[in-house]
């Protein structure tokens, strides 16, 4: 692997550590408040007082099942960020399915809306997409680099 590619792949990684601690972080936040409150904290660019109400308990199950999945998505991305330091090609198409894809609805439904504010919602976004190029660049580029080697069963 040349040296562009292991530093992009520690560049990446570096950016699925962070990106994993504020999702974890947030996971954790959603999961301990109230429905009114964790609302709030993921759809932080909206007034607190418009979200604050009675919610039915089924609301607040589904936004508590929303924070789990973000600390998960978390927890995995910071595993696989030790693995795509190591230059592992399963953890840069695992950790960029389970960041990327989850920053990808995040967008499309609360980002793209306007229901959040730039820091720290749209800057993850591009934080994972960041984090998704360089891995992918140096995997391209070290498999290019690496001679294929063919072995033929008949010798």
């Amino acid at each position: 692997m040349t040296r562009a590619a292991t530093v992009a792949l520690r560049s990446s990684a570096i950016l699925w550590i962070l990106w994993g601690f504020v999702h974890a972080f947030a996971g954790v936040i959603v999961l301990t408040s109230d429905t009114s409150g964790g609302f709030a904290a993921v759809a932080d660019a909206i007034n607190p007082v418009q979200l604050a109400m009675d919610y039915h308990p089924a609301v607040g199950g589904i936004l508590n099942q929303h924070g789990w999945n973000l600390s998960w998505f978390g927890i995995l991305t910071l595993v696989g960020a030790i693995h795509v330091w190591r230059g592992n090609g399963t953890a840069i198409w695992v950790t960029t399915m389970v960041g990327g894809l989850a920053d990808l609805g995040y967008l499309l439904f609360v980002d793209i809306p306007g229901y959040v504010n730039f820091v720290p919602g749209t800057v993850m976004t591009f934080i994972s997409g960041t984090a998704i190029a360089l891995s992918f660049w140096a995997w391209i580029v070290s498999r290019e680099s690496t001679p294929a080697t063919i072995e033929n069963s008949t010798q």
